[in-house]
């Protein structure tokens, strides 16, 4: 949907007297309840920093479930739940994975895609992950499988078809994030051990171009500034969608922003004296969605200047070690 077909439909459904009063009850109510998670301790594991940054502030039922299990358990008490992906790999879950890796015993991680459609109505391509834990203790390893398509292959799991992962490993190669890596065999084991020989992406070193990415605006909470028309003072908005392998204009723009207003909401509390702010120079971008499973693990190119970028790209600032591009 785009913006005017949302509002189109939404202002439908709301001449009905029921789905009216329904929907007024739930944005009466729904502000305390997110505060109510995003502030109780009960629920302190939810948002998580990474490079001195809050991230995953977005509501997710998936991490709520995985904090309110471990309450709930005693001593030594086990948890096994069917859960999304998101749990070894969202950047906003990197505080979960902490927890569970200093305060549980993880016992199984079995990823599945639901190629099968286990569950109907849910994208094929959707990850879920059968978990494991037992509370108290560490975990220093425990067993993994990716990418399984077969939920047979979970009765077998984890004497057969699986792959040990030590959370020493993971801290090496994801000391930021610690999000798991998807290891089909022991070749792509071997690969990244080799890779682990040199430094990460984003580590800090002397004489180079030390890259950081970033997000610019948010689709779902930035969409107030965006506009379905191009106009004077407009610049596009481009989205994962629109580049391709060392190209862009793989599809057609669908929305643009008011540079003014853009440039506030980039600065936020900083004053606007007309410095020059990444969109305005050559940029690196990757799309953040792709799988190992496709024909490209990474798709990415090199963005203009003067295009705004929206959260379904991950763009590189300009280097502040260097002269830009």
């Amino acid at each position: 949907m785009t913006i005017q077909e949302f509002e189109r439909e939404r202002g439908n459904l709301l001449k009905d007297r029921e789905v009216r009063s329904a929907w007024l009850e739930y944005l009466s109510r729904f502000p305390f309840v997110s505060l109510y998670f995003r502030n109780s301790q009960q629920f302190k594991n939810q948002i998580s920093t990474v490079n001195g940054r809050k991230v995953g502030t977005d509501l997710n039922l998936y991490k709520l479930f995985v904090e309110q299990c471990l309450h709930l358990l005693r001593l030594n008490g086990r948890c096994g739940i069917v859960i999304p992906g998101g749990i070894y790999s969202d950047l906003g879950a990197k505080q979960l994975r902490e927890t569970l890796f200093t305060q549980t015993k993880i016992e199984a991680l079995f990823g599945f895609e639901n190629r099968k459609e286990v569950f109907e109505s849910v994208d094929s391509r959707f990850k879920f992950v059968v978990l494991s834990f037992r509370k108290g203790g560490e975990t220093t390893e425990f067993p993994t499988a990716f990418m399984r398509h077969d939920v047979k292959d979970l009765e077998r799991f984890p004497e057969e078809g699986a792959f040990p992962t030590s959370v020493e490993f993971v801290r090496r190669l994801s000391p930021d994030s610690l999000s798991l890596v998807e290891f089909r065999n022991k070749v792509d084991f071997d690969v990244i051990e080799k890779a682990l020989k040199f430094p990460l992406l984003g580590q800090r070193m002397e004489g180079a171009w030390n890259l950081v990415v970033t997000n610019e605006f948010h689709m779902t909470s930035d969409s107030y500034l965006f506009k379905t028309a191009p106009s004077a003072n407009r610049i596009p908005l481009c989205e994962g969608k629109m580049i391709h392998q060392f190209r862009i204009g793989f599809a057609q723009p669908r929305y643009w922003i008011d540079e003014k207003q853009a440039r506030k909401a980039l600065l936020g509390r900083e004053q606007d004296t007309g410095q020059q702010l990444p969109y305005q120079t050559y940029r690196l971008a990757f799309r953040d969605v792709a799988r190992n499973t496709d024909e490209r693990t990474m798709i990415c190119s090199l963005l203009p200047p003067n295009l705004f970028a929206g959260n379904t790209l991950y763009t590189s600032t300009a280097p502040s070690d260097g002269p830009s591009l």
